[in-house]
């Protein structure tokens, strides 16, 4: 199973969670990015439903593959700020 880390980080003016290269909105204290983060970190663990996934490698190939609803990374958060 992968696993997925969000960072909280200082970001804009105030604070964000990333995930890879990606930033969440800006919030103004470190607290209310931490609770969105974990938050996010939460949802991202509970299943869903099967479904079919078209996507594009970085050498333009398209690809067609089913990701199973229940196959959820596990999550943290991680303080960076």
């Amino acid at each position: 199973m992968p696993q997925i880390t969000y960072h909280i980080v200082e970001h804009d003016g105030g604070y964000a969670y990333k995930l890879g290269d990606v930033y969440s909105e800006t919030f103004a204290t470190h607290d209310a990015a931490f609770i969105a983060a974990r938050q996010a970190a939460v949802r991202q663990q509970q299943p869903g439903e099967s479904a079919g996934i078209v996507w594009e490698d970085e050498g333009g190939k398209w690809h067609a593959e089913v990701s199973s609803g229940g196959d959820r990374p596990r999550t943290a958060v991680e303080d960076d700020a």
